[in-house]
């Protein structure tokens, strides 16, 4: 369960065998079942989750009960409602599982004391925040001054595994989009090839 974990902060900071021993022990492994909530809007965030095996998803629904996803996740990603778990404030959104997923679980104390005992843990956990603040930009800048078509061609070709896995009506949500808009443009590029 650990494999990908390693695979991960090695291909971001150096870390060492040892290093990484000590990491696993702040860890705790999870299961959670397909349409299993790991967060719900309103309790605070304890935990970061990283997706060993599986796919969730992140979303915040409005009064009219439509979803808003703001991120996925498959293996090798991590997830969480990173304002609330910082901040201990309640969370804005909920987090599901997609897919049955297993999950490695950092609590926030443990966070900060892995952080204080192996600084290139912080040194990973830092590339990985400056990472998802780029990412929430650059996405950003996508939905106010992109096409729908543009934003789906780009969400295909960096993501192409999750076309294969997510429900197509969960991209469009993804995308700012309605699902038939998206069958639409879906139609339209099959028309175009």
């Amino acid at each position: 369960m650990f494999t990908r974990l390693k695979k991960h902060m090695q291909e971001r900071v150096n870390i060492t065998e040892e290093e990484f021993t000590l990491a696993k022990t702040y860890f705790v492994s999870k299961k959670i079942r397909k349409r299993q909530y790991l967060l719900q809007e309103r309790d605070v965030c304890k935990s970061l989750a990283f997706v060993s095996n599986g796919a969730l998803r992140c979303y915040s629904t409005n009064d009219k009960a439509e979803e808003h996803i703001i991120q996925f996740a498959l293996e090798g990603w991590w997830i969480s409602d990173l304002q609330s778990f910082l901040t201990g404030n309640p969370a804005a959104n909920n987090i599901d599982a997609i897919e049955d997923s297993e999950l490695l679980l950092i609590e926030k104390k443990s966070y900060e004391i892995l952080c204080n005992t192996i600084p290139r843990c912080e040194q990973y956990f830092r590339i990985l925040l400056e990472k998802t603040n780029s990412a929430s930009l650059r996405r950003i800048s996508d939905l106010i001054g992109t096409l729908a078509e543009d934003r789906y061609l780009k969400f295909i070709d960096t993501y192409p595994e999750i076309v294969q896995r997510i429900p197509q009506n969960q991209i469009a949500s993804y995308l700012g989009i309605t699902p038939q808009s998206l069958s639409r443009i879906r139609k339209e590029l099959s028309i175009k090839r």
